[in-house]
C-alpha cells in the first residue's frame, strides 16, 4: 500500500470515529424519570395508548416508537405531513421526540396533533424515558437507540479541572493539523475546532484508554500527558471564537 493511501486510510478511520462521536452525543440526554413520566402521560393518553395492548385512538399507539419512521403503522391514518416526514426520513429518534413534544407543529407543520406541547425540558425526559420502557430495551439490544448515554470515560475532577495553556496547545498541535485543519473546514476530515474544552479532553482521554477504537489516535494520545491534552482542547476551543 502507498504511503497516501495509507494515510487516507487512516483519515477514512478517523472520519469515522468522529461521526461516530457526533452522532452520540446528538442523541445523547438526561435520563428521565419514567415514574413521572407516566404521570406526566396522562395529558397525552386522550389520544395515544402504550403497554400490552395498546391500540390506536385518536392518535396511533406508541409501543415501539423509539426508531420507528414517522407515519408508517399501516392501519392508521396519519396527517399527509407525518406520511411526508417518513417519506423524507424522519424516524422517531431522541432529539426528534423531544422537538415534536415540545411543539409539534414546528416539526411537521400540518401535523393533525392539536397539542401545544411539553414546555418542561424535564417533563418531556421524563415522558421519554416512560414511552423507552416499552420500545427495544437498550440493555438487552445494543443496537436499540438509547435513552441516555454516559460519557466514554469517567475522568477525575482534578483531570477536568486542569486549565490548559492555548500558546502551549498551538505549539503541540503540529501532528494534529496535518489531518485536521486550524480553519475548522470539515471536507474529508472532521472539524475539531471550537470544541468545547471538556468535550475535546474526554475524547482523547478515550483514545487514550483505547476505549475508541482508532489505532492512530491511541498512538498520539497515548503520547500525551494530561496538561499537554488540556493544552491542545484550550488552543482548538479557542480557534472556534
Amino acid at each position: 500500500m502507498t504511503r497516501i493511501a495509507t494515510y487516507l486510510k487512516a483519515a477514512a478511520v478517523i472520519a469515522a470515529a468522529f461521526v461516530h462521536q457526533a452522532q452520540a452525543e446528538e442523541i445523547a440526554a438526561p435520563l428521565g424519570n419514567a415514574a413521572n413520566g407516566e404521570k406526566v402521560f396522562r395529558k397525552c393518553a386522550s389520544c395515544h395508548v402504550v403497554g400490552a395492548g395498546a391500540k390506536n385512538k385518536v392518535g396511533p399507539q406508541l409501543n415501539g416508537i423509539f426508531g420507528r419512521t414517522a407515519g408508517t403503522i399501516a392501519d392508521f391514518r396519519y396527517s399527509d405531513g407525518l406520511v411526508r416526514e417518513g417519506k423524507n426520513g424522519l424516524v422517531w429518534d431522541y432529539e426528534r421526540l423531544d422537538a415534536y413534544l415540545d411543539n409539534p407543529k414546528a416539526l411537521v407543520s400540518d401535523t393533525r396533533m392539536n397539542f401545544r406541547g411539553l414546555k418542561e425540558e424535564q417533563d418531556r425526559h421524563d415522558v421519554l424515558a416512560y414511552l423507552r420502557q416499552f420500545s427495544d430495551s437498550p440493555q438487552d439490544i445494543p443496537e436499540a437507540q438509547p435513552t441516555a448515554l454516559s460519557k466514554e470515560v469517567e475522568l477525575p475532577p482534578e483531570v477536568l479541572a486542569i486549565v490548559g495553556d492555548p500558546a502551549y496547545g498551538e505549539y503541540l498541535s503540529s501532528e494534529c493539523s496535518t489531518c485536521h485543519q486550524r480553519n475548522g473546514s470539515d471536507q474529508g476530515i472532521p472539524s475539531i475546532t471550537g470544541w468545547p474544552t471538556e468535550d475535546f479532553v474526554v475524547a482523547m482521554h478515550a483514545y487514550k484508554k483505547k476505549i475508541r477504537p482508532h489505532p492512530v489516535m491511541q498512538m498520539m494520545a497515548g503520547r500525551l500527558s494530561d496538561e499537554e491534552i488540556a493544552a491542545l482542547a484550550a488552543y482548538f476551543a479557542d480557534l472556534g471564537d
